[in-house]
């Protein structure tokens, strides 16, 4: 028995370890349970979903599993080979012998490398082939989501889960899955070897497999967590700095620099934490993987040693010394893919992390969809209608109410009143941007609601008060992108409506550069380039909200002569405040609280001497005051 009590006090120790860990486990799991599950999704549904993306390209994943066999041949040979070098040095040493065991070693060798190089080459281009799929539909998902569920999500959040999150995913293909699959295959050939060798040796060994499946398990439940959490704090720190960048220069004009930064800190100080955790759980796990490691080593030369000292016979097995030297750099052999499927394993988990969170944005399903039979419109003459619209954007707070109206073809309708009175939301209505809840809304005496919703927002062109320009150049924020418009168009455009004037007094004239959101041009600038960006695309409806809003009175004169020449194009609805720019208006609809109060031409409303007649004067005595002071 005696002999035996190095091999129980390795057992004792390795048992305390397991205990300790096992109520580690508990604890986390108390607190798991308390919290609320740490993941909606469950692993098997996250890949099954991204095997869809590496369906088309399994012909790929078939080479490189074949490459992957011929590369670990090295890995579960090359023991055996230097165990049988050790029993030719201990013979009499035949160099011939030594010779030919020492060639079959480099070519194994030298075939492992050659295999693993173009396993890497394959799986990177496939890799970027999925990374590439994956971008685009979730691209194309998040622009058909509605109004509403945009404004739901921070923009960074967004940003995130299309460039972090699928590049987690990526290194997953890439990386992690073939090399998790690569030591799956080691570790079983690794014990098949063992077994055919030695199977005393490989029994004691497997003892160390229990405690090892335990440390994985409780491993796996916490990096789980911790990965969820850096996800989560990272997605954080990137919302917070998209808007605060977008939104610096208003730190700078109310001096709250020093508020934000502390506010950053507080989200880069919780970042720094989940990361800390992240690395704490793995500083815990892979040392105890190398105790168990070190100690089957232990125990392999000890009993081993002893076996081959006294020549005798384990479960009626010889232990030599080349047997000794085998197992010795199998078990490293053995050991080492458990340790690398950990790290791996961490990685899928960072990976899983992401693509829940990819998956959680394709969940969402678009609030606005085609209906079966919806139309295709290739062709409209501008004719629209309200019926009875109530909308209202919250359950029971209704911003329109019962709004009734009819604007001809190829007519100008103008909608003014109080802020929060639903001209805006009229505007979005029509384009479909949300759904009604009561009534219709006619396009040429068709529901808009049993038209494509790409094919009704086809025909409208809208100039808003706040014009979102592109970085590239002004020739690319007009076209858009289409190669369909040749310069003379372009030009055409841009005289209409008085954009030429200062296009061309610009060095690269149409091949200006636009700086982000077109700061490096004025507010008139940006709504010249917008109106010519519409009148290049000749929409059958035109929308202005606010397009003279924030305007000098220079640009203005320039945009109502625009305005005039437009108003050919097709139907126009204009929302705007200052009442003297809508005079011309065929139809001008006054509405209060989502009711339209007035309509008629603006003679009409001013011999009528109600709500509109009493806007007009108050805008007219202030002109009439700004003058006189200037």
């Amino acid at each position: 028995m005696r002999e035996y009590q190095p091999l129980l006090i390795a057992g004792a120790i390795i048992g305390v370890f397991a205990a300790g860990f096992i109520f580690l486990w508990c604890v986390v799991r108390r607190q798991k349970d308390a919290a609320g599950a740490d993941r909606n999704m469950p692993d098997g549904e996250i890949m099954r979903r991204l095997i869809r993306y590496a369906r088309p390209y399994w012909k790929q994943f078939v080479l490189v599993l074949c490459l992957v066999l011929a590369s670990i041949a090295y890995s579960l040979a090359s023991p055996y080979l230097v165990g049988r070098i050790e029993e030719l040095i201990k013979a009499d040493f035949p160099l011939k012998r030594l010779w030919t065991l020492v060639t079959v070693y480099a070519l194994l060798l030298a075939v492992s490398m050659v295999c693993t190089y173009f396993q890497s080459i394959i799986l990177q281009k496939v890799g970027q082939k999925i990374l590439s799929d994956l971008r685009q539909d979730l691209f194309t998902h998040i622009e058909s989501l509605s109004h509403a569920q945009l404004n739901a999500i921070p923009v960074g959040k967004l940003v995130t889960r299309v460039t972090n999150d699928t590049n987690a995913i990526s290194m997953m293909f890439t990386n992690i899955l073939v090399n998790m699959v690569r030591n799956v295959f080691i570790l079983f050939g690794v014990l098949g070897a063992m077994l055919l060798v030695n199977y005393a040796l490989t029994l004691m060994v497997l003892c160390f497999l229990p405690v090892l499946v335990l440390f994985t398990v409780i491993f796996r439940q916490l990096t789980r967590r911790a990965y969820r959490r850096v996800k989560d704090c990272t997605t954080d720190i990137n919302t917070y700095l998209s808007e605060n960048l977008s939104g610096i220069k208003i730190t700078q004009v109310f001096n709250r620099e020093q508020a934000k930064l502390d506010d950053f800190l507080v989200r880069s100080a919780a970042l720094k934490k989940a990361r800390q955790r992240q690395m704490y759980v793995f500083a815990v796990f892979r040392p105890m993987v190398y105790m168990l490691y070190i100690t089957s080593v232990m125990c392999l030369f000890y009993v081993g040693s002893r076996g081959y000292i006294h020549d005798t016979a384990l479960l009626g097995q010889t232990i030599t010394s080349g047997t000794v030297v085998t197992f010795y750099l199998y078990i490293s052999k053995f050991f080492d893919p458990i340790q690398t499927l950990a790290e791996q394993f961490n990685m899928l988990q960072s990976a899983f992390a992401s693509a829940e969170k990819i998956f959680a944005v394709f969940d969402m399903a678009p609030a606005l969809t085609d209906e079966p039979d919806a139309i295709e419109l290739d062709h409209i003459e501008g004719d629209i209608e309200f019926r009875d619209v109530w909308f209202a954007y919250e359950p029971g707070e209704w911003v329109l109410k019962g709004v009734s109206f009819h604007v001809p073809a190829r007519q100008t309708v103008a909608l003014v009143g109080a802020t929060g009175s639903g001209k805006s939301t009229i505007l979005s209505l029509l384009c479909r941007n949300y759904d009604i809840q009561k009534g219709q809304i006619l396009l040429d005496g068709i529901d808009i609601r049993h038209i494509r919703i790409a094919s009704l927002r086809r025909q409208f062109g809208q100039m808003l008060q706040d014009v979102f320009l592109f970085s590239g150049t002004i020739r690319s924020n007009i076209v858009l992108r289409e190669d369909r418009f040749t310069d003379e168009e372009i030009w055409q455009a841009c005289r209409y409506v008085n954009a030429d004037r200062f296009i061309g007094k610009l060095d690269g004239g149409l091949d200006e550069q636009v700086l982000e959101r077109g700061n490096n041009f004025s507010a008139g600038q940006r709504q010249l380039i917008s109106f010519a960006r519409t009148v290049l695309h000749r929409p059958a409806v035109m929308i202005l909200d606010e397009a003279t809003a924030n305007i000098d009175t220079e640009t203005e004169l320039l945009i109502q002569t625009s305005l005039e020449r437009m108003k050919n194009i097709g139907t126009m609805l204009i929302v705007a405040h200052r009442l003297s720019t809508i005079q011309h208006a065929d139809n001008i609809i006054l509405l209060s609280h989502g009711r339209i109060l007035e309509q008629g031409t603006h003679q009409e409303l001013l011999r009528k001497k109600g709500r509109y007649y009493r806007l007009y004067m108050l805008q007219y005595e202030a002109r009439q005051a700004e003058e006189t002071a200037g």
